[in-house]
């Protein structure tokens, strides 16, 4: 029985993130250079895609490439530029047919030129679709842009009174999608590495020790299962939750 038949449907997250990370001790592993890790994540983001839409979630944020991953090795680089671009021309039939939308955040008019007009050219090739929100986290650390919020707010004179959680949001690039409600990470390591720090307030961590090559679409439902396996509390206590759920249920008998 696979785990999407465990997964309760009016519990599933709506945004789920996940930071792909292994593909050089993948690579490793087999006796071969990074790049071929990074080639052979491509299936396992269509493979996250698919869960996504099988078991129901709207939104997956991908975190690609980060600021930091400039510091990598010159040709690491180059190739995963170049591994973008083909992978985005080479998927906009699979997003068609699967109604996908494409998005990506982050600082992406510093990204290589082919790399904007390829990803820009999908973006607006995808616009209409509305089944799945595919997000693509782009030359993006989350220092980065709460620093760009908070200079656009400064530069739009608002005043400290004015500030509120609402407004800020409303700067950072991911203005115009929900929160992540789970955040995955791949490969075994414990760290949030500068990713969506604002927005992952009150999200789920969840972590796997699957290298990003071999996770396919069992592992994304095993995120959500352990995801709809915990209490979420939102700061509150059990007791109040309980107490909340208890006046809901004599609520609906009322109603009856």
């Amino acid at each position: 029985m696979s785990l999407l038949d465990k997964i309760d449907k009016t519990r599933v997250p709506r945004h789920v993130a996940i930071i792909m990370d292994g593909n050089g001790r993948w690579a490793k592993s087999q006796g071969r250079e990074r790049i071929f890790g990074h080639s052979h994540g491509v299936e396992s983001v269509r493979a996250s895609l698919k869960a996504a839409t099988k078991s129901g979630v709207e939104y997956l944020t991908l975190y690609a490439f980060s600021t930091e991953n400039w510091n990598r090795p010159k040709e690491e680089v180059d190739a995963l530029m170049n591994l973008l671009v083909q992978t985005i021309v080479g998927e906009l039939d699979e997003l068609d047919e699967n109604q996908i939308r494409l998005h990506a955040i982050g600082d992406i008019n510093n990204l290589p030129t082919e790399c904007q007009v390829e990803l820009q050219r999908a973006m607006d090739h995808t616009s209409k679709h509305n089944r799945v929100n595919l997000i693509l986290a782009l030359n993006y650390s989350a220092r980065w842009e709460i620093t760009h919020a908070v200079k656009q707010i400064i530069e739009e004179g608002t005043s400290p009174d004015e500030v509120t959680d609402e407004l800020f949001s409303s700067k950072l690039t991911t203005a115009r999608f929900p929160d992540p409600e789970l955040l995955m990470r791949t490969s075994g390591e414990e760290r949030i590495s500068n990713f969506l720090l604002w927005q992952i307030a009150y999200a789920e961590l969840y972590f796997t020790q699957t290298l990003w090559p071999d996770f396919r679409e069992e592992d994304f439902f095993a995120g959500i299962v352990d995801f709809q396996s915990r209490e979420r509390r939102f700061g509150k206590t059990s007791e109040q939750i309980a107490q909340e759920s208890n006046n809901d249920i004599t609520s609906d008998a009322e109603a009856i």
